[in-house]
């Protein structure tokens, strides 16, 4: 346990060095705090007016695009970072650190990189607003921040767990791209296809089961929850409340979706890689 710690450390910091010093993180970063930025602005100027929203407002406007971007960031430098070349993998796991030393080391690294790019964005972007409007719906503001460090550690994991060891790095990224289309775009459309076509008790089940089991939804329902409470919600989210007695029942089952989320696929991606043969 004396050598795992410092060792988990240095794979970490190495990790988040590299991360860092990357011109997509880098790009991103810079890209992400001018959408917040924009987001910000745009909506008094959509509705006629002038000036900049409050937190609130913001933070409603900026989750779509948080369950758009930080998904397919998180997936595509994770899918890099675990797809390295033969010869890097190789002399990699020649050290004399155990491959999930490695793997977790890699993962909070990246997790730290990610983060504090988006961080930079947000930061941005909240001082923007606090010197405009105050600080009012600043907590809807703080669960949007911890919402999107939420889906950064899921697909990081889902990333690590698609990667496995040995593949070619087209196909990695093919099917990261894959996951991310999945889970953003298609299984929300057809989970209410399928529910349209059943009768009302199993479809909203089917609804319940849908907004627990994809992160995406999970995060975007457990954000909306913390701004606007019940009143923007839609047909998953409603009879995921009355199934789970209320706001607070639910955000008790979105945080244990989202932590079974978070570990389970690492876990696979560990068990993958030190049964591959490098």
């Amino acid at each position: 346990m004396s050598i795992l710690f410092p060792a988990l450390r240095l794979c970490a910091r190495q990790e988040l060095t590299l991360t860092v010093r990357s011109r997509a993180t880098q790009l991103f970063a810079v890209v992400f705090a001018a959408l917040a930025l924009a987001v910000a602005a745009s909506g008094y100027i959509l509705s006629g007016g002038s000036g900049v929203q409050d937190f609130a407002r913001t933070a409603t406007s900026l989750a779509q695009l948080v369950v758009l971007l930080v998904p397919m960031m998180a997936l595509l430098v994770g899918t890099a970072a675990f797809s390295p070349d033969r010869g890097a993998a190789e002399l990699l796991f020649s050290q004399p650190v155990s491959r999930s030393t490695v793997l977790w080391g890699k993962l909070l690294g990246l997790f730290q990189a990610l983060v504090a790019a988006q961080a930079f964005g947000f930061g941005a972007s909240g001082l923007v607003i606090f010197s405009q409007s105050g600080s009012e719906g600043v907590t809807g503001f703080l669960i949007l921040v911890a919402g999107s460090a939420a889906l950064t550690a899921v697909f990081l994991g889902l990333a690590a767990a698609i990667a496995g060891a040995g593949r070619r790095r087209s196909r990695t990224l093919a099917a990261a791209l894959t996951v991310w289309f999945v889970a953003v775009i298609l299984f929300d459309l057809a989970a209410l296809g399928a529910a349209s076509m059943l009768r009302s008790g199993p479809a909203s089940r089917l609804l319940i089961l849908s907004a627990l089991a994809n992160p995406v939804d999970a995060v975007r329902i457990g954000t909306l929850l913390g701004i606007q409470g019940t009143t923007a919600f839609g047909a998953a989210s409603l009879a995921l409340l009355r199934f789970t007695g209320g706001p607070v029942g639910a955000s008790l089952y979105i945080v244990v979706s989202l932590s079974l989320w978070a570990s389970i696929p690492p876990l696979v991606a560990g068990y993958r890689l030190n049964r591959a043969d490098i």
